[in-house]
């Protein structure tokens, strides 16, 4: 993986973890630059696993950053959110809605 790669990963997941934390907790910083940083990069990993798992191609891969990217980066970041959601809801002792503060 060269630099290039690495950097257009992080612009990626900066960009969808940013409209994440927009869409989901209603505010423009979202949950703060680096865990929508964390979250987008999750998501983007994620996204792009179940998109290729399921041969999802969307016929937009033909930008450097490409628009299926970020679309399946945004999808995996909310799945991401609702894996930690049920995981503190059933699993842990702190509440559900400690995720959002």
């Amino acid at each position: 993986m060269i630099l290039s790669q690495i950097l257009a990963w992080l612009i990626a997941g900066a960009l969808v973890g940013a409209l994440t934390g927009v869409v989901i907790r209603r505010k423009k910083s979202g949950f703060g630059w680096l865990k929508n940083l964390g979250i987008g990069l999750a998501g983007a990993f994620f996204g792009g696993l179940i998109f290729r798992l399921f041969g999802v191609d969307m016929g937009l891969s033909e930008i450097a950053i490409s628009l299926e990217d970020l679309v399946s980066g945004f999808a995996g970041a909310l799945l991401v959110l609702v894996g930690l959601w049920v995981y503190r809801t059933f699993f842990s002792k702190k509440k559900a809605s400690d995720l959002v503060e």
